[in-house]
């Protein structure tokens, strides 16, 4: 059985504004495996990359409250950590890699400095000399060719790919259990992104470390991930593995998600749909399901009381009343069934 390294249990994340309190992070509940890769799909604004950076204790008190629950890394509790014990954690058993490259990097330093840093602030070498070696052999590792002459590199004598690669070598030098990579793919091409993408498997499998991938493109999900969370309006509203989600979707807002996505196959003009509305303010909570307001399907119970999340099966889980016995039978919408036929190569039941 495989060792559980994370486990988030009804996270509550607030951040004090002019306006008022902002709920970005309202009770969300996951976990996490040794060598599984989950990811976290929605929206800007769903409540993400607050997640994510609340993991590594990133957010600054104040403005940012820990308002409720617990984060815990093999087993250990990090909310009531210091800032002490978590510089301890941070880049060494549980490491980043953010959305801009170009901002994650220091501009003024050469980047093999920069992988050394790491290297030696965790004692994970014994000397200077032994850090530069490494941090070539991570470089090579990272695909990034010609690695001695890009060791005395600065980070803008790089491509965007180049630069991503480079976060990545950093975030692996210390040999961490936990990497969350925040959309790392978002600001490149699509050939770069599948590099990337086929890099991380990469990694995964020869290290065996565990994957948080945040991400708003579910393509990239069907080939990195083993679970989902989709998120919105900062709950989980939808949980299962790659094949629960894109095969048997049950929230209207995985269905959304799910139609939204362009349809390569199809031959005819037909407009790339989306979801209608916005996502809704979250200093005032709306009443009921947070969707309803977006949602053409919505009951009359999602306007008056906020859903429980139903299980649907041992893994999947979905945070919506059409799962009450007593809600009506509603069939996926076309867009959403013809994905998954697709999918399952036409032998979809939709």
């Amino acid at each position: 059985m495989k060792k559980k390294i994370l486990e988030v249990n009804d996270l509550h994340i607030h951040f004090k504004t002019y306006a008022g309190i902002v709920q970005a992070v309202r009770g969300v509940n996951f976990e996490l495996y040794e060598g599984e890769t989950l990811a976290i799909v929605g929206e800007s604004g769903s409540g993400k990359s607050v997640t994510s950076n609340a993991l590594m204790k990133l957010i600054p008190e104040p403005p940012g409250i820990y308002a409720n629950g617990e984060i815990k890394f093999n087993g250990r509790d990090l909310i009531p950590l210091s800032e002490k014990d978590m510089l301890s954690i941070r880049g060494n058993e549980v490491a980043m890699i953010f959305q801009d490259p170009m901002t994650a990097l220091n501009p003024t330093m050469r980047i093999g400095k920069q992988i050394m840093e790491v290297l030696l602030k965790h004692k994970k070498v014994s000397s200077k000399g032994a850090a530069k070696t490494r941090s070539i052999e991570l470089l090579n590792q990272v695909g990034i060719p010609f690695p001695e002459k890009r060791f005395a590199s600065y980070p803008h004598e790089l491509s965007g790919g180049m630069r991503q690669r480079v976060v990545i070598a950093i975030a692996l030098a210390a040999d961490p259990k936990l990497l969350i990579a925040d959309e790392p793919t978002t600001a490149l091409d699509v050939t770069i992104q599948a590099q990337i993408l086929e890099l991380m498997k990469d990694i995964q499998r020869s290290s065996n470390t565990s994957i948080i991938f945040i991400t708003h493109d579910l393509g990239v999900v069907a080939n990195v991930a083993d679970r989902v969370a989709v998120m919105y309006a900062g709950q989980i509203v939808e949980y299962g593995t790659v094949e629960d989600i894109f095969y048997n979707p049950k929230h209207p807002y995985t269905w959304g998600l799910l139609g939204s996505m362009p349809d390569l196959n199809n031959s005819t003009d037909e407009l790339l749909r989306a979801i209608p509305g916005s996502p809704p303010n979250l200093i005032n909570p709306p009443i009921g399901c947070a969707f309803a307001p977006r949602n053409e399907l919505a009951l009359a119970i999602d306007y008056e009381e906020e859903p429980p999340m139903f299980q649907v099966s041992d893994t999947h889980y979905a945070k919506t009343w059409l799962l009450h016995p007593n809600a009506p039978k509603i069939p996926l919408p076309e867009a959403v069934a013809r994905r998954i036929e697709m999918a399952r190569g036409g032998t979809a039941n939709a």
